[in-house]
């Protein structure tokens, strides 16, 4: 006959589940703080420039469709 696998009950199972957890916490290299300055540097960096360049576009495709729907040049005038 099969031997029968004794079944955990649910307190093991949780302890067993936070000891994983614990254990692959442990296997994180976490930044240096210099690291971690850097990249918010860059972070900002970038924003500004996405910023900047979505304004810039903004604006001249506003000024192009001023150009094109300018009430005071109306041809039927």
């Amino acid at each position: 006959m099969a031997e029968a696998k004794a079944k955990k009950n649910i307190f093991s199972k949780i302890f067993s589940f936070f000891r994983a957890c614990i254990g692959e916490l442990k296997k994180i290299t976490w930044p240096t703080p210099l690291a971690t300055t850097k990249n918010f540097g860059i972070v900002v960096l970038v924003i500004v420039v996405a910023t900047l360049f979505i304004f810039a576009l903004d604006m001249g495709l506003f000024k192009l469709l001023e150009l094109v729907m300018d009430p005071g040049s109306s041809v039927l005038s």
